[in-house]
Order: C-alpha cells, then structure tokens, then sequence
C-alpha cells in the first residue's frame, strides 16, 4: 500500500485578506503558516507533499515555500487553471475566480495515486490533527463503499473576529461517522454566537456551540479523484447557467453527494484545536501571537527547518 501524500491546497487568490496569504511571513525568521503545517506532517510520518498552485505564483511560492523544504520532504506541483475543464466546456468572459476546492483537488488526477490528506494552505490545524489523519490513512482501503476520514473541529474555535468564514457544517452520527455536510459561505459571530446566512444578511440562523465543521483537513482514498472528474461536467452544466461568474465546485458538496448515494463512509477525527488562519489582515496579528505562543510552550522549536 502506498504511504499517505499531504495535499496543499494553495492556489486560493486571497481576495478578502488582499494578498498572497499563503506567502506571507508569520515570525521574525520568514515562515508561513503552511510551514507549521508541513512541520507537523512529516512528524507524522508524511514524506511526500504536492502543493496546488497557480502558474501566476509558481516563481514566488517556490522561493518561498517549496525549495527551502524539499530538503525535508519530496515536492512536487500541480496546478489549479481556470481553463481546465470538461470537453464542451469554456470558461466565461469576465471569469477570474477559481473554480474552487473540488476543483483544485482534481488537479491531482494522475500526479496522486494512493491514500492523501487534503489541507488549505493558510490554516493552522495543529500537530495532533496530522498524527491523527496520518494514522488513518495508514490502515484506510476501500471495499464496498469509498473508506474516507476528516478531522472535525468545533465551530466556536473557527471563527474570526474580523469578518465571515466559510465552513462545511457536519451531521455526525453518535459512532463517529459523517451524515451530511453542508457548505455554508457566510458564518460570523452574531451576539457572540456563530450563525450563518444566506440572503447577504437579511436573516441569521445560528449554529449550536460545539458543532463539528470541516476545516478541509480531508483524508482520501485516490477514488475520490475520479468522483470529481465524473461529477465535474454536471457541476458546470447547473453552474454555468445560474452563476457563471462565481459558482464553486465544493469538495464538501461532492463527498455530501457520496454519502447520500451510499457510495463512501467518512470517519470524523475530531479535534479540540483551535484553528488560527489569515481570511483577512486583521487576522494575521492574533496567529503571530499564537504561533509565539506554541514556541514558547517547546510546541515548535524558533526555526523549524534547522
């Protein structure tokens, strides 16, 4: 059986927090977020990482990020482009976005063969959530149904103080087991409450304090990749009529999709963690301060790669 690969989804242009997030330093000795991410993979036992990125960044995030590891850890690229799509398929005038994360996973068709986590490239997951999913993916094998896992963390320690998030909101059955998931684009802290809408505002529903959400820290069997491919041009075919200019191929829609088909079971790790990211500027003085926090407390040692 094939060793597990760490997934890097990267490719993310970073449009609410008005930069290359994924790059920008997060202490005094020029690491990044994804650093600690990477740190606490191959303690985990990774020895390979493939990151999703876009042609524009390849120069920048390779000086970056990718040639200081590769001492480290096997690297390799693949790339989310806006023009990859279905025969019979275009991208509209006027498209910038990207076509989201189903989309940018299944830039790995072909380059990821075996068992792999998937993670974003900006948030702070936590060593615990590594060990964890590694573990997993260790032992995981389809049968009769796609065997898949995540680690799940509660809603409350996802959130920003600086603006909306979006979350894949679980139903997790008492054993453990995903039920559903649904994506929600816009969950806040109302009255100190997270609560979501979906009309810009008008109305809020809230979501109970301890909900388990998915953080994109997936692990997969490699048939996953050929359920993206497979569903992608019906995606498109909805998705270029109502919203050609902003609809998003959501990984966590696709694995809902499996689940109510009763095609994939999915195995919920959860994780008391809190999460630290960088949606937006405001955000990046709190994972300083928490990143300085974690070396203080021989979490990580002040530079990771000496």
């Amino acid at each position: 059986m094939d060793k597990p690969v760490l997934v890097i989804m990267a490719a993310g242009i970073g449009s609410r927090y008005g930069g290359l997030k994924q790059i920008d330093p997060i202490d005094d000795h020029n690491h990044l977020i994804i650093d600690f991410s990477i740190y606490d993979a191959i303690r985990a036992g990774f020895e390979k990482v493939v990151f999703i990125i876009k042609h524009e960044i390849e120069s920048d995030f390779r000086e970056r990020i990718g040639d200081r590891i590769e001492k480290h850890i096997q690297v390799e690229y693949v790339y989310q482009d806006l023009n990859n799509l279905p025969a019979g398929f275009a991208r509209p005038e006027g498209r910038s976005k990207p076509w989201g994360t189903g989309h940018a996973v299944l830039s790995c068709l072909g380059k990821v063969n075996g068992p792999f986590a998937v993670i974003n490239a900006d948030d702070y997951y936590g060593q615990r959530a590594f060990k964890q999913i590694y573990e997993m993916l260790s032992d995981i094998q389809d049968d009769e149904k796609y065997r898949y896992c995540m680690v799940g963390y509660e809603i409350e320690n996802t959130l920003t103080d600086h603006g909306h998030v979006a979350r894949g909101v679980c139903n997790v059955s008492p054993d453990g087991y995903l039920l559903g998931i649904k994506e929600r684009t816009r969950i806040e802290k109302l009255d100190n409450r997270p609560a979501y809408t979906e009309d810009d505002g008008k109305t809020w529903t809230y979501i109970p304090k301890g909900s388990i959400v998915s953080m994109n820290l997936w692990g997969f069997t490699k048939s996953i990749l050929d359920e993206l491919d497979n569903r992608f041009a019906k995606f498109l075919a909805e998705g270029l009529i109502k919203n050609p200019l902003k609809c998003e191929y959501f990984l966590p829609d696709v694995v809902g999709e499996l689940l109510s088909e009763g095609k994939a079971t999915v195995r919920v790790l959860r994780s008391p963690d809190k999460w630290y990211g960088v949606t937006y500027k405001e955000d990046k003085e709190v994972v300083v301060s928490a990143i300085a926090r974690l070396k203080e407390n021989g979490i990580y040692p002040e530079k990771l790669w000496e």
